[in-house]
Parts: structure tokens; sequence; C-alpha cells
């Protein structure tokens, strides 16, 4: 198959690319997202081919406005609208009873959708012009999500119809989803919307067990991103659970054998091996922002393992230490 590449002139090609059944990689303020129309279960069916991702981990499905939600949803409740006018457009996914129009395919065969309205302004327009559009993130199932044209051509070139280049994602990983068929709503993964912003907003909500530790055995993912083993490039990454000096004492006595560091910018000067930084160790945003391009970049520089410095799990940190627990595969030695 024969990827076109798009600009955001070219979105009016894409909308009947997605129209005829074909998939389209999209821009969007989270991570790049792969799209098809969400009410067309055999093209949604595509996207877990292309991806070879499993069909048991449900797909989110994006509206251009707040209006589309009232044929995707059986229920919107006042939690639910209190907090699509906070942070619609943004980075939130609601999980909702869902009506009959979405497919089986989209939700896993779950009796929820989760929905959500994006900022960006291409991934907007290519709804507008076509349909509400299911789309996980446009790579490989289980490596590190992409947040560059460059990486989803990596993954995806010959796998899918086109690819439109938005440029980098500005916040870098993907939304914060909230179930709302659950009460208290609960949190089951975290991202740039934090848990604070959505308690101050509706009050209380629980987190998920899953957002921290491993999925149950037999127990069937709720939203997407709750796999063991999620966001995870070919090199083998472990977390380290300590103060910065006792980090930064372990690695350097572990840089054999092609190890490497992912790291903070206040380790650089005290590493004696290869490093690559994801940005301040208060600086959780940026943090998030870096985070999937430097597991790719760690590939990239061709190292064996990489050892992680365990990040603070406030604010848009959970967000940081969900992605990379997971791209761990959840080992995590504790160095004090």
């Amino acid at each position: 198959m024969k990827t076109l590449l798009l600009g955001a002139e070219d979105i009016p090609l894409a909308a009947e690319i997605i129209k005829n059944g074909g998939l389209v990689a999209m821009p969007t303020e989270t991570v790049y997202g792969l799209a098809a129309d969400a009410f067309n279960g055999e093209a949604v069916a595509r996207i877990f081919k292309a991806k070879g991702r499993p069909m048991d981990n449900p797909l989110i499905v994006h509206i251009s406005e707040v209006s589309q939600i009232y044929e995707l949803v059986r229920d919107f409740p006042e939690k639910a609208r209190l907090l699509a006018q906070r942070f619609w457009p943004g980075p939130l996914t609601m999980i909702l009873p869902k009506s009959d129009k979405i497919p089986d395919e989209v939700s896993a065969g779950l009796d929820t959708v989760a929905v959500r309205c994006p900022s960006d302004k291409n991934a907007r327009r290519l709804i507008e012009l076509s349909r509400p559009l299911a789309a996980p993130s446009a790579n490989l199932s289980g490596s590190p999500s992409p947040t560059t044209v460059r990486h989803v051509v990596d993954d995806m070139n010959g796998r899918i119809d086109a690819i439109i280049d938005g440029g980098d994602c500005e916040v870098g990983v993907e939304s914060t989803v909230i179930t709302l068929a659950a009460q208290p709503p609960r949190l089951l993964r975290p991202g740039g919307i934090t848990l604070e912003q959505l308690r101050d907003t509706i009050g209380e909500v629980e987190v998920d067990p899953a957002v921290t530790e491993p999925l149950k055995k037999g127990q069937q993912a709720a939203s997407p991103g709750m796999k063991y083993k999620h966001y995870s490039p070919r090199a083998n990454v472990i977390l380290l659970k300590g103060s910065a000096d006792a980090y930064i004492s372990f690695v350097n006595s572990h840089g054999e054998n092609g190890a490497a560091a992912l790291c903070y910018d206040e380790d650089i000067n005290k590493l004696s091996l290869p490093y690559i930084s994801i940005g301040g160790a208060e600086d959780y945003c940026t943090q998030a922002n870096r985070l999937f391009a430097s597991l790719r970049e760690a590939d990239e520089r061709g190292f064996g393992t990489v050892y992680a410095h365990c990040p603070d799990t406030g604010g848009v940190g959970l967000a940081v230490y969900n992605r990379m627990i997971r791209a761990a595969g959840f080992e995590v030695i504790d160095i004090e």
C-alpha cells in the first residue's frame, strides 16, 4: 500500500479517504492518532490490523464539537457536562454508556464508549469534513506513541492510506481518561488533565488500581493504555526508585553493555554514561512532552538497557509515571 503524506491543505482529501473506509493518521495535541470512521466497523477493524493491536482493547471516538456526543452515548450526565465545559476541546476522554450506533469494534464489546474532543485544529477540521473518528495512537501496538510525523512514518508507512503532517504534538502523552459509567467517577489513565483538576471540577474521583499496577489476570481493559506492557521501546527499560544521589550512583556503576540513563536535566553533569534527558526534575509537562520521543531515541542510538529515573506522581507527573512503569513492564528497583 502506498501511504500519502498530506499537509493541512489536503484535509478535504483525507476526509474523503475516511468516508471511503480508509485509515488516516492525524495530529492531535496529545499524540498522533490513527483514524477511521467510528460508525464503520469494517474500517475500524483495519486499525487493529495496521497496528497489530489486540481486538479486546477499546478505542476513543474523537468529535469536533460537544453536540456530536448525543449520537454516541445513551446518557450525558451533569458531571460529564461540567467536565466538557471546562476541558473540551482538550486532552480529556470521558467514558459513558454507548449508543446503539457504536460498533463493537470500537468498544471492544463493552457497553461503554470513550469520547473526547481534541483541540488540534487539523484534527477538528478532519472530523468536521468527515465523521466522528475512532482513533488510537498511530504506532505499532506496544511501542512508544508517536509525537512527530516522523514517528508515524517509521511505524505506519505502507500500512495505512495517508498521514497528515501537523508538526510536533504539544502535550506528548495520551489524554486523561475518566469513566463516568461508575460511581464515583474513576480515573483510568492519567494525562495532561490532572487528577487534582478533575476533583476540583466534579468532586470525588477515585484512582483505578491499574493506573499504577498491572491489570489482574483475566481482567478486560476498560480504557486504552491499561495493558501490562505498553509504550515500550526495544531497549529494556528499568525504573529506578530513589533519591537523585542514589540514582546517579546506581547508573554510574551499571553503565556497561550499551546502557544509558533516561534522566533529568539536573543529572547530566554527574553522569558517566550516555544519557537522554526528559527535562527538569519538577517540570512534569516537559517530561510528558519528551518522554515518548526519548524512548524512541534510545532505540535509534542502539541502547540495550535504559535506566529511567522514577518521576514524582503529583499533577502531570502521574501521567509520566504511568507511561514509564508500563514501558518498563513494571520492572522497578528500589535503590534506597
